[in-house]
């Protein structure tokens, strides 16, 4: 069994509408509430951090599978949303929508396209943030197959 160990600093000088800062390996920023919840909004914030977990993931595991299927791709992109929910004072991460677009080679045949949106539907399942968060968040996956045109 392998392990891997991240680790994050974070520094909140005050109370709640302050602004604090993060670092782990590569990401270092400043946090705060975001404006729609009535904070200064600097920096991100853990609503957008969750969704770029998920998204990242998601599509990080999405092309690992198309390579490892050797199914060649002309561009691969994303587009998500997620929806937090407040009702009565409580805040809960609802839904993350995952839109990935896939740019197949313009030779490619049905059955890649086939492939495409098969892999498309198990990258969701198969990302680790996608597991973790099973059962308290819904994520829905729109995604979109192509041809480049050639």
């Amino acid at each position: 069994m392998a392990e891997h160990v991240f680790h994050l600093k974070a520094n909140w000088p005050g109370v709640r509408n302050d602004v604090g800062e993060i670092e782990a390996g590569n990401l270092k920023t400043k946090v705060s509430i975001p404006p729609e919840m009535d904070g200064p909004g600097v920096g991100t914030n853990p609503d957008e951090m969750l969704l770029g977990a998920a998204a990242t993931c998601y599509i990080i595991t999405l092309a690992a599978m198309m390579e490892r299927s050797g199914l060649s791709k002309e561009n691969l992109t994303m587009e998500s949303e997620g929806i937090v929910d407040v009702t009565k004072g409580v805040i809960t991460y609802k839904k993350i929508t995952h839109r990935p677009r896939i740019i197949l080679k313009p030779e490619a045949s049905k059955k890649d396209i086939e492939l495409a949106e098969r892999l498309a539907k198990k990258a969701e399942t198969s990302c680790m943030i996608s597991r973790a968060v099973q059962g308290n968040v819904e994520i829905e996956l729109v995604a979109t197959v192509e041809l480049a045109v050639g």
